[in-house]
């Protein structure tokens, strides 16, 4: 596999519109009517993915394997929020990120997050193995 064109320095960035749906009530992550935690985790993985993904070899794919992020200020309904990644370190196959997000105001949390390049037709092999232990498939 030629991760050659994956380099330190790669940046993503993506941004949302803080709406219901994003809410931590919506998403059972508690009760204030703010932006999620999980929604703040998941825009982080997302300017990650948008970071390298355009670099991967053909077949190839990225999946997280590690976060390590704190959520620091709230963000109302209403609120734009971006969230910007990126890409520190190639080791092997795994790939190492600096991640933040900040609304309109604020910086709204930050951290580490760690994904790693896998062989799209080889996963799912070993997806459909697992499921044969369930019955199914």
């Amino acid at each position: 596999m030629d991760l050659e064109r994956l380099q330190a320095g790669l940046k993503g960035m993506v941004e949302i519109t803080v709406g219901e749906e994003h809410t931590a009530p919506h998403v059972g992550s508690g009760r204030v009517r703010v932006l999620a935690t999980p929604i703040m985790i998941n825009l982080m993985e997302a300017a990650a993915l948008q970071a390298v993904e355009g670099f991967l070899p053909e077949g190839h794919q990225t999946v997280g394997i590690h976060l390590d992020v704190t959520h620091v200020a709230a963000t109302p309904v209403g609120m734009r929020v971006k969230a910007h990644a990126e890409l520190t370190r190639v080791d092997q196959r795994t790939l190492y990120f600096r991640v933040h997000a900040e609304d309109q105001k604020e910086r709204i949390g930050e951290g580490a997050h760690e994904r790693i390049v896998i062989n799209l037709a080889k996963f799912d092999l070993r997806m459909q193995d697992k499921l044969k232990l369930i019955g199914g498939g």
